[in-house]
């Protein structure tokens, strides 16, 4: 298993979309985003690694709203980190996902009484790609 590492890329990730979404929780600065050209916008969203419209979307979703993501996985014994950490690109892409769920109590609510594993199949936008994680004996907790 591969230690959990701080990495910058990932800490400034969080600090930008953490930085804009207090902006959004704060009325005086609700135009944060609003007031950046398209040009800086799509700047911004590049040193993420995502598209303009993905940054947009997880600035309004707010700070929290992929925090269901790595616990899912974890039910379905897959290692956030190591995830994260092999394959950045899809991990970015399951959170912008998940930060855009419109199934978030549900998911929540299976979470918590441990019956994830046997349904988020129904309701998950994730699945498809989480089951093909869930194949990757590399990805999977204590591997």
């Amino acid at each position: 298993m591969t230690p959990t590492i701080a990495d910058p890329v990932r800490h400034t990730v969080q600090q930008i979309v953490s930085w804009f979404a207090r902006g959004f929780e704060q009325p005086a600065q609700s135009e944060m985003l609003a007031g950046l050209s398209d040009a800086e916008v799509q700047a911004l969203a590049d040193d993420c690694g995502i598209n303009a419209h993905q940054l947009q979307a997880l600035v309004k979703a707010g700070p929290h709203a992929a925090d269901e993501m790595p616990a899912m996985m974890r039910a379905l014994n897959i290692d956030p980190a190591e995830v994260e950490y092999h394959m950045r690109r899809v991990f970015l892409d399951m959170q912008v996902t998940c930060a855009q769920c419109s199934s978030k109590d549900t998911c929540r609510q299976h979470l918590q009484q441990g019956q994830a594993e046997q349904i988020f199949i129904d309701y998950c936008g994730n699945a498809d790609t989480l089951n093909a994680l869930r194949a990757n004996p590399d990805l999977l907790i204590g591997a």
